[in-house]
C-alpha cells in the first residue's frame, strides 16, 4: 500500500498539485489519469521520490517516506521498479546487461544468482531468446517488455509506470497491460500506471484517480468511471476516446 495524505507541490509559485490525499492498493493496478498538465506526471514523480512535496506525508506500507533521512529512503527504493515512458534503455547494452543492472548496482548476488533472476524475468515477459539484442533491435513492444523485466528484476513490492503504451498499437498496448495487470497480482505489488490511454483504464483500471487542475477530481474503478456524475470526468473520458478512434483510422 502507498498513501499520500495532504500533498502540495508548487513550482515557481504556480500551485500543481493541491491537497492531494490518496491510498493505491496493494495487489491491484492503480490508475493515475488527467489532462496535459492536470498535475498526474509530477504526481507519480513525487510518489517515487523524484519530486520533494511542499508539504504532507507519503507512506509506503506503514513507514512515512517523507521523513525519512536520505540514507533510510534507500532502503525503501530497493523495493521500487520504474518503468518509464520511453523504456530508458541503455543503448550500449544488451537486453541481459540492461536487465541485470539493478542487480549488479544493489545486491552482492553471484553471477550464477544473477543469470538465474534474469532468465527468470526475461522468460516471464516471453524474451527467453532476447539476451544477446540491443536496444536498436528491438520493436517498441519489446522495448518495454524488457524495461517491465528490469522494473521487476529486484523483486519489488512497488511498481511505478510511467504511460506505459506510449507510442505503442493498440494490440501491443493490451499485451503490455494485460503483463502489468499479471506480474501485479502474481507478485502481490502495489502497481501506479499514470497513463491518458482508455483503454488501458477499462482493461486493468481497478482504482482509478482523475485529477484536475492539480486536485484529485474523482476516484473509483472502471466499472464506476462511465457513469460518474462528474462533468470533467466525462469530457476527459471522451474526448480520449475520440482520440483514440482517431488514431486507430489513421493506423489503419
Amino acid at each position: 500500500m502507498i498513501r499520500c495524505e495532504h500533498i502540495y507541490k508548487s513550482f515557481d509559485g504556480r500551485t500543481v498539485l493541491d491537497d492531494i490525499s490518496i491510498e493505491f492498493e496493494t495487489g491491484k493496478t492503480n490508475l493515475i489519469i488527467g489532462r496535459s498538465g492536470s498535475g498526474k506526471t509530477v504526481l507519480l514523480k513525487t510518489l517515487v521520490g523524484l519530486h520533494e512535496p511542499d508539504s504532507g506525508n507519503i507512506y509506503f506500507d506503514d513507514t512515512c517516506y517523507t521523513s525519512l533521512s536520505f540514507a533510510e529512503r534507500k532502503r525503501i527504493r530497493k523495493d521500487v521498479g520504474m518503468i518509464f515512458q520511453g523504456g530508458a534503455l541503455i543503448d550500449a547494452s544488451t537486453v541481459y546487461e540492461n536487465v541485470r543492472l539493478p542487480l549488479d548496482l544493489f545486491t552482492d548476488s553471484s553471477e550464477a544468482e544473477k543469470r538465474e533472476r534474469v532468465d527468470f524475468c526475461l522468460s516471464r515477459v516471453e524474451l527467453s531468446n532476447a539476451h544477446d539484442l540491443y536496444p536498436s533491435e528491438l520493436s517498441g513492444g519489446m522495448i518495454k517488455r524488457v524495461a517491465i523485466a528490469r522494473a521487476i528484476v529486484m523483486n519489488p513490492r512497488y511498481l511505478f509506470c510511467d504511460e506505459p503504451n506510449s507510442g505503442l498499437d493498440p494490440q501491443t498496448s493490451i499485451v503490455i497491460d494485460n503483463l502489468i495487470h499479471g506480474i501485479t497480482k502474481e507478485f502481490g505489488i502495489t502497481t501506479i500506471i499514470n497513463t491518458h490511454d482508455m483503454n488501458s483504464v477499462m482493461e486493468i483500471g481497478e482504482k482509478i484517480v482523475y485529477i484536475h487542475n492539480g486536485r484529485k477530481w474523482w476516484e473509483g474503478d472502471k466499472e464506476g468511471i462511465l457513469f460518474a456524475d462528474n462533468r470533467e470526468l466525462n469530457d476527459f473520458v471522451f474526448a480520449s476516446a475520440m482520440a483514440k478512434r482517431a488514431k486507430s483510422n489513421i493506423m489503419r
